[in-house]
């Protein structure tokens, strides 16, 4: 039976290319691979774009109002994996669609995103993955003191900011995001 997994990590930690390499993987071996992006992540626009200078075209852009298990069961075919980035702009219903793919259509489903946004909160579509999914795997990153980061940290314009609208896609306005260890957060905030 196919699974529902969900692998996070802060910000820079190498999601989205590990996405890309296991989208390789299995089609390496011959298999089809559907990829899915949420179209809230203008980043790339209709591309999956790492830090490292890879990206790939998604296979389907994702509204908050579209319906993944019915678009999948109605429009593909011989899928082996279904590959989410930018899970955590799901919806809560959408995560549920999802285990419904990896459950009733016998379909391998493997997200990758954000646990938590610039403010320590959680997002729906993680916090609904987090309850879920079959299996969790962390995706861990370094702070620059060396220690594990796990907070997503938002600059505007160059500066630190706290609060604001959870979304802010990085490498739009200005923005970009660093991770850091709790440590070194909360000697910077205070």
């Amino acid at each position: 039976m196919a699974k529902l997994y969900f692998k996070y990590g802060s910000m820079n930690s190498g999601k989205t290319t590990m996405l890309l390499q296991t989208a390789y993987n299995y089609e390496e071996q011959g298999m089809k691979v559907i990829i899915v992006k949420p179209k809230i992540d203008k980043k790339g626009e209709e591309h999956i774009v790492a830090r490292i200078g890879l990206s790939r075209k998604v296979d389907i852009l994702l509204d908050d109002k579209d319906n993944i298990y019915e678009i999948i069961k109605n429009n593909h075919r011989n899928i082996s994996c279904l590959i989410v980035d930018e899970a955590q702009f799901i919806t809560f219903k959408q995560a549920d669609e999802l285990l419904k793919i990896a459950s009733l259509l016998d379909i391998a489903v493997i997200c990758y995103g954000l646990r938590t946004d610039f403010m320590m909160n959680g997002f729906i579509g993680s916090n609904r993955l987090l309850l879920i999914a079959d299996k969790l795997e962390e995706i861990k990153t370094i702070c620059k003191c060396g220690k594990k980061a796990t907070i997503n940290v938002r600059k505007q314009n160059g500066k630190y900011v706290f609060s604001g609208n959870q979304v802010a896609i990085d490498g739009m306005n200005d923005i970009t995001y660093e991770s850091m260890c709790p440590k070194c957060y909360f000697n910077l905030k205070n």
